[in-house]
């Protein structure tokens, strides 16, 4: 009998499983990856870049961030199997790139490239940065 019950339970619980991943994977139509690029010699400047790139999403984007409507990923362009992103986003420098998923496949993509004017004025970085992911974001619908 304790088998059975054990048996029961279990079968209910992966079906619980099964439908809970299956409805978490309809509710992301689109999602927008964040991607901060880096070379392997970083100056103060840069990881500044990163630093108000970071917080910016991690303080106004956090339910995105907790839906898997957004991403932020941080790459290093010189490590092994990354230099492709050179070419793909036609990197020159350090970088913010926007990139818009739909259906597992890239629609759009954007280079966030004001973020080196605006690293000495952090208000007016983190308003150029939350501009550019909420226009992204009203694409993932």
């Amino acid at each position: 009998m304790k088998r059975i019950l054990l048996i029961f339970l279990i079968v209910v619980l992966v079906g619980i499983s099964v439908v809970v991943a299956f409805a978490a994977g309809e509710t992301v139509k689109g999602k927008v990856i964040a991607y901060y690029f880096h070379g392997t010699f970083r100056c103060p400047t840069c990881h500044k870049l990163e630093q108000y790139s970071k917080e910016t999403i991690e303080t106004n984007f956090k339910d995105a961030l907790a839906s898997g409507k957004l991403e932020f990923k941080v790459v290093n362009v010189e490590n092994k199997g990354n230099e492709h992103f050179n070419k793909d986003y036609q990197l020159y420098t350090k970088s913010l790139i926007l990139s818009l998923i739909k259906d597992g496949k890239e629609t759009k993509w954007i280079n966030l490239d004001k973020i080196w004017e605006y690293v000495g004025n952090k208000e007016r970085f983190i308003d150029y940065v939350k501009s550019g992911i909420a226009d992204f974001l009203k694409e993932t619908k």
